[in-house]
C-alpha cells in the first residue's frame, strides 16, 4: 500500500513520517485490498493544546474511508485514526463477504 503523507504550514520530521508510514501499512492486515492512504497533518492557530488535526483517506477499490482526528500529539492521532479505520475496514470486509 502506498501513503501519501503531506504536512500543512509546517514540516514534517522523518520520524513522524516513519511512525504514520508503519501505522497505516498495519492496516493492510485487515482488508488486503487497500490501494493507497493519504494522510494530511494540520496545526491549527489556537490557544489550545489539542491543536494537531490528523486526517486519513483509506482507498479501496470502490470506496474510500475518511477519518479525521483532533489531538494533542500527531503520534496519538495516527493511533486513534488507525484504529477507527481498523473497525471501518474489518465492517467493510464483512459486508462485501456477505454479498458473495
Amino acid at each position: 500500500m502506498k501513503v501519501n503523507t503531506q504536512s500543512v504550514n509546517f514540516n514534517a520530521d522523518q520520524k513522524l513520517i516513519d511512525f504514520i508510514q508503519r501505522r497505516m501499512t498495519k492496516l493492510s492486515q485487515y482488508y488486503d485490498k487497500v490501494v493507497t492512504s493519504d494522510v494530511f497533518l494540520k496545526v491549527e492557530n489556537t490557544s489550545e493544546k489539542e491543536n494537531k488535526i490528523f486526517e486519513a483517506r483509506i482507498h479501496v477499490p470502490g470506496d474510500s474511508f475518511v477519518v479525521r482526528k483532533v489531538c494533542k500529539t500527531f503520534e496519538e492521532g495516527a493511533d486513534s485514526a488507525a484504529s477507527t479505520l481498523e473497525r471501518q475496514l474489518i465492517k467493510h470486509k464483512q459486508k462485501i463477504r456477505t454479498y458473495l
